[in-house]
């Protein structure tokens, strides 16, 4: 036998019996309750989980914030402590609102354990906790420090995290982002980035009755403005462009003065994104006298595979130690692997708990794959 496998072996051994201590510790985080924008719930959640991590050996720091919740993070030292950190990306923020236990309590049935937020992601901060104790519990002497970076925003675009993501990320040797996987456990190796647009426009108004000609149109200019706008999507080169808001005008009898749009595009590479952020800032006016305004931006640059590619294939390996196959996929959704991708730093996401449901009222992870993904976060910890 390998070490590789003799090590994977023992991590088996050692997280399979403690799976119903481990689905315990997943309930207790799930019924907390955590909504983005609740910053009283969001520092007592932070201020627990800085006590766990601190009982499992980790050096635990709070970063407080003036309006979201505190973000947390922890160093941990098992052996080589010379060379740059391994990172390993979580948040604790979920979508659900307050009350919604009532609705979605946490139970286990046939095999799955349910509740808000379980899936996308507070059972992969129970994963972290429980990797941290079996380093130090099994004596495994880790290759680099270990550092976990816990933000409170990520649901909500990660503002006031993403300085702090990408200042940590450009210490660390890789990143491991500790997102739900694709179904079947697919972990992610692209995500598009996604852009959030606003455009308006501005014309003149005037009594829709008595003297129409003497107004510019503003809907109608912004109408002209959808057309251009969705004609930006590619759909063989996987670039969505949807115009997802339209407001404007006033009265039903008043030629409207202003109108507005937001748009949602996701690309899957950076020259794509920059094709459409190009397009959508050189957008004219085509009704004599309108004007038109574009703002926002790309809240995520795309994560591509040559960010992704090298550390899947020996996480793939590792994989294998433990009994799992792993495969690689991409989604639409953006998580803070984007920014640390486009910083060149080696990222590899979606290495939670398998499951279904994110955001969803059937939010679930499969009991039997917890040990596992234990078992694989903590070798790749010893192996990379």
């Amino acid at each position: 036998m390998t070490p590789s496998a003799a090590l994977g072996a023992r991590l088996l051994s050692y997280f399979e019996p403690r799976c119903d201590e481990l689905l315990a510790a997943i309930g207790l985080l799930v019924t907390q309750e955590t909504p983005s924008h609740d910053k009283g719930r969001l520092d007592a959640f932070a201020s627990l989980l800085a006590g766990r991590l601190e009982a499992a050996g980790a050096a635990v720091e709070l970063l407080p914030q003036p309006e979201q919740g505190n973000h947390l993070l922890a160093r941990f030292v098992h052996g080589n402590d010379t060379q740059p950190p391994a990172l390993v990306l979580c948040h604790y923020d979920t979508v659900w609102p307050v009350g919604s236990l009532a609705t979605h309590p946490f139970r286990v049935e046939g095999g799955r354990a349910y509740g808000p937020g379980i899936f996308d992601m507070q059972s992969s901060l129970v994963l972290v906790e429980a990797g941290l104790r079996a380093v130090r519990e099994l004596g495994i002497l880790l290759p680099r420090p270990i550092s976990v970076l816990i933000t409170s925003d990520e649901e909500i675009g990660s503002v006031s995290s993403r300085a702090r993501i990408e200042q940590e990320a450009l210490e660390a040797a890789y990143v491991l982002v500790m997102e739900s996987p694709l179904p079947g456990g697919v972990l992610k190796t692209t995500r598009k980035g996604i852009g959030t647009f606003q455009v308006e426009s501005v014309g003149r108004a005037a009594h829709a009755g008595v003297d129409p000609e003497r107004g510019i149109n503003a809907i109608a200019e912004i109408a002209h403005q959808i057309l251009a706008i969705q004609a930006l999507a590619d759909r063989e080169a996987g670039t969505t462009v949807s115009v997802g808001r339209v407001a404007g005008g006033t009265a039903t009898n008043v030629v409207p003065a202003r109108a507005s749009l937001q748009v949602d595009v996701r690309a899957w590479t950076e020259a794509e994104a920059s094709r459409v952020a190009v397009a959508l800032a050189r957008l004219q006016p085509v009704l004599p006298g309108a004007q038109v305004t574009v703002s926002g931006g790309w809240n995520r640059p795309p994560l591509e595979r040559s960010a992704t590619g090298a550390l899947f294939e020996r996480v793939r390996l590792i994989g294998r130690t433990v009994g799992l196959e792993l495969a690689e996929g991409g989604t639409g959704g953006g998580s803070d692997g984007n920014f640390t991708g486009a910083l060149g730093v080696p990222t590899l996401d979606g290495l939670g708990v398998p499951g279904e449901g994110a955001h969803a009222d059937h939010e679930q992870i499969q009991v039997d794959a917890i040990a596992g993904r234990a078992a694989l976060l903590t070798a790749s910890w010893a192996q990379l």
